[in-house]
């Protein structure tokens, strides 16, 4: 309905990709383009007026997201939202100071070490309380 793409870089990792693997035999025919996947979000990077980063966690899709930024010389903002520790190497625990080294974000980031079920949906509803005028009102007899 929104035209919304939904990419997941890592679709075959893991236990979602051993089920695809399974169902392959059940009813072949299933065609992923996970190459086409990456040539839609590093387009959309580079050609977009700002761009930014709300990474929940880490690994290879915060990977996927911020090499994309670094197609048009780093993002715009970014909020890292994860337990992860940096010392032990892991791209989970690498800090914004980092991906601003390699051109991934434009400005300096604040890491917040902090279970992303808990705070992304106290973020999503302060970015909704802040633009409630703009919302239509569901009081009753409208």
């Amino acid at each position: 309905q929104n035209n919304i793409p939904v990419l997941s870089p890592a679709l075959t990792d893991g236990s979602l990709g051993d089920m695809i693997f399974f169902h392959s035999y059940k009813r072949p025919g299933l065609v992923l383009d996970i190459v086409e996947d990456l040539r839609l979000i590093n387009t959309r990077a580079i050609f977009a007026r700002k761009t930014g980063m709300i990474i929940l966690g880490g690994g290879l899709v915060k990977h996927h997201i911020a090499n994309a930024n670094l197609m048009r010389n780093g993002a715009d903002f970014s909020v890292y939202v994860n337990t992860a520790q940096e010392f032990d190497g892991s791209d989970s625990g690498a800090r914004p100071d980092e991906a601003v080294s390699w051109g991934k974000i434009r400005m300096d980031a604040t890491p917040v070490y902090a279970d992303a079920s808990l705070v992304f949906p106290l973020l999503v509803a302060e970015t909704f309380a802040q633009r409630a005028d703009a919302f239509p009102s569901e009081t009753p007899g409208d």
